[in-house]
This record gives structure tokens, sequence and C-alpha cells, in this order.
């Protein structure tokens, strides 16, 4: 399905973000700039605006337009259902270190399906509380195909208009399904260490797998919070007593 005009600009915008183009607090082009650009109505331009603002991507500065967001927020692994935007789901996060090659453990294997001994880039991140301490520590495992088109998922830095959205642009594969795992266990010495708590510690584990519409999973998230941080609530209808 060919993607709408206010669905072209907006991803016109990312691709100059994710580019580095405009950086973090940079002012993006003016909607009457971009109207003009276009050949599109401004309230065109304003939904193309609204969708970024809720993929967190860009704030709005009153009287100066919009901007790039300085502190770009991710969700935590699991609960990726489509209503659920970055900025409504979304926390602070610390990116870790450099993304690897490495071997995945054996559950992350079976999740992406791949090949005994192949290797998958992970990219580690720290979500935060409000008071700046760790909430969850995530580690997302690509497969080599995914890893292999989308060369910034092997950068250090955040990708500011989120992994889903640059693997989608660069693939053309969009998630259309989730799977999500709750487990609960002992943290590793050096979860312990990125959590910053002691060991022993008890840790509910979020085991997150977004699939394409072929069945092929694009990626696996492995979240790991300390369990007395955990929490998982739903809301939903039931049928009426028969």
């Amino acid at each position: 399905m060919p993607m709408l005009k206010y669905e072209q600009i907006a991803d016109s915008l990312r691709r100059r973000i994710t580019e580095g183009e405009f950086g973090p607090g940079d002012l993006l082009p003016s909607g009457r700039d971009l109207c003009e650009q276009w050949g599109v109505s401004r309230a065109t331009v304003n939904k193309a605006f609204d969708v970024l603002r809720a993929d967190g991507v860009v704030v709005a500065r009153q009287g100066l337009g919009f901007r790039v967001t300085e502190t770009p927020v991710a969700r935590s692994a699991g609960g990726r259902r489509a209503e659920h935007t970055r900025v409504s789901g979304g926390r602070p996060f610390r990116r870790l270190g450099t993304p690897v090659r490495e071997v995945p453990p054996a559950h992350v294997v079976e999740a992406l399906g791949l090949r005994p001994g192949e290797f998958a880039l992970r990219r580690d991140r720290l979500m935060l509380l409000d008071d700046g301490s760790p909430l969850s520590l995530v580690s997302a495992w690509f497969p080599p195909d995914i890893a292999n088109r989308c060369p910034k998922l092997a950068q250090a830095g955040p990708i500011a208009e989120g992994t889903t959205h640059y693997v989608t642009r660069e693939t053309g594969r969009t998630p259309v399904q989730g799977t999500d795992t709750a487990t609960v266990r002992l943290a590793t010495a050096a979860e312990a260490v990125e959590l910053g708590r002691e060991c022993p510690l008890a840790v509910a584990v979020d085991l997150h797998v977004a699939y394409d519409g072929a069945g092929l999973a694009l990626v696996c998230e492995e979240g790991v919070t300390p369990s007395e941080l955990w929490e998982r609530g739903d809301n939903y209808p039931m049928g009426a007593p028969s």
C-alpha cells in the first residue's frame, strides 16, 4: 500500500534526523517551508509533525516550531501493542557500550530462528526511573539479515526515530505480530552490576519477539528488571455469564 502524503513527509524527516542533518535540539524546517516543498496543505504537514511527536522524535516549541528531542525515549521489552506509542509507553534510557555481533543465548537463537553458532547483533540499553536510577536492562538482538541491511544499528548512540521505524525504512519489513513471555530467575553478576544491585537478586525477565508478515523475526528483546520494580497490569472486557 503506497504511503500517504503525511507519512511520506514524516518518513523523510525521520531519515534526515537519523542521517544527522538535524541533531538533538535542532529546529526542523517550518510548516510553511514543508508545505511549499511537498505541495500540500498545512493540515497535512501538521499531521506529519503529530506522528513524529507521538513517536518521541520531536517536541513543539511555542512560537518556534518543532525541534528534535534532546532526551529520546524508548520502551521496555514487551507490551508493544499497536496503540502504544513511544511517548505513552516510553522512558528515558541510556545506551550501554557499543553494539556487538556474537552468538546469542540458546533461547534467543530459538526465538530468532538462527542456526547454531550464527551471530546476531546485540544492542544494550538501560531504562531509567524518574530519578535517573536503573529500572531495567534491555538487550535487543537483531538477526544478521537485519543487521547487514541496517548499518546504523551497529553505532553506539541512540537512533532518534527508534529502531522499529529505522528497520522498517531500510528493509521494508514491518512488525505485524509480537509475542511476549515473562519469567523469573536470579540475575547474573554482570546484570546486577548494570542495575546497581548486589547478588543474589531476583529479577523478572520479559522476552519480546517481533515478526514481519512472513513470520520472520525482526528482533528479540530481553528485559531484566528487579522483582520489586516489575509490574504488569491489563484491562479487558469480559463476556456476560452464561
